[in-house]
């Protein structure tokens, strides 16, 4: 009987930014309990690939792509509006859609991403991205889901760093002065933490119509990256190593799913136990 409570058969999932590299994971796990997979980027050719690639394992007629800017009301109205005029109801969105700046030793992103130098225009995109798309997309698809009487849920995803600072050490290079070290910049620790404060208020504001609201903080996922930085990331991590690239499956599967029914408001931190040292 458990196990039958994660079970998303007839359930539609949103995902946002749903081409990118955890987007194509997150729906993987969706289609794993066979749940129906609606992937949004604002690249329909990106989308398409990422079509390709999970109907290699997965049933293609369970996996719908729609062209949707987060950062635009108009969009995501009109992608609402196309679900809607095909029977599509949204049952559960993932907020996933971000900008995540990689932190590297070029010259430009040393002085882009350093507080001193960081633009205002870069501000205002990562934020639209990060944080008012998931809030645009939260009014229009949550509210959708509280109308109709439903219900819902509600997911963003956030980040370990919404519980802590970036510790730029694991960036630094010893042969560069400080003012030299390229960092991870502000907007992403602004942004995942402000997707928490999110979470809790949806998690109360549609409550008595049935939609929940949780937010999943993952840690790093090793995807290749330079040996030195993994070693310091990982001397973090009291289990001594990275995620995994698909091992938020299950969470999310849990977080998608009835098996998640009385957990609301909830920032679900997967980080290897980084945030307990």
């Amino acid at each position: 009987m458990t196990l039958t409570k994660f079970d998303l058969t007839k359930k539609n999932i949103l995902i946002t930014g749903g081409a990118g590299l955890l987007g194509i994971e997150h729906a993987s796990a969706i289609l794993e309990v066979n749940g129906t997979v609606i992937l949004a980027d604002v690249s329909y050719k990106k989308l398409e690939a990422a079509k390709i690639e999970l109907s290699k394992k997965y049933k293609k007629q369970k996996i719908i792509l729609i062209e949707m800017d987060v950062t635009s009301s108009s969009d995501i109205q009109k992608a609402y509006s196309s679900l809607l005029s095909q029977n599509i109801r949204v049952d559960v969105l993932i907020n996933n859609a971000a900008i995540d700046p990689k932190v590297s030793k070029s010259k430009k992103m040393v002085k882009s991403s350093r507080l001193e130098h960081f633009s205002e225009d870069e501000w205002d995109l990562q934020l639209a991205v990060g944080l008012k798309g998931a809030f645009l997309c939260s009014k229009v698809f949550g509210s959708a889901m509280a109308e109709d009487g439903k219900g819902g849920i509600i997911i963003n995803i956030s980040s370990d760093l919404s519980v802590f600072s970036p510790d730029q050490r694991i960036y630094r290079d010893d042969n560069l002065l400080e003012e030299e070290q390229a960092v991870k910049p502000v907007t992403y620790s602004v942004i995942k933490t402000g997707l928490i404060g999110l979470t809790k208020y949806l998690s109360t504001y549609w409550i008595n119509q049935g939609v929940r609201s949780n937010a999943l903080s993952p840690g790093g996922v090793f995807i290749d990256q330079d040996e030195g930085f993994v070693a310091k990331l990982s001397a973090l991590i009291p289990m001594g190593r990275m995620a995994k690239i698909d091992e938020y499956h299950s969470a999310i599967q849990f977080l998608c799913s009835d098996a998640s029914s009385y957990l609301n408001g909830q920032n679900i931190v997967m980080d290897g136990g980084r945030s307990v040292w």
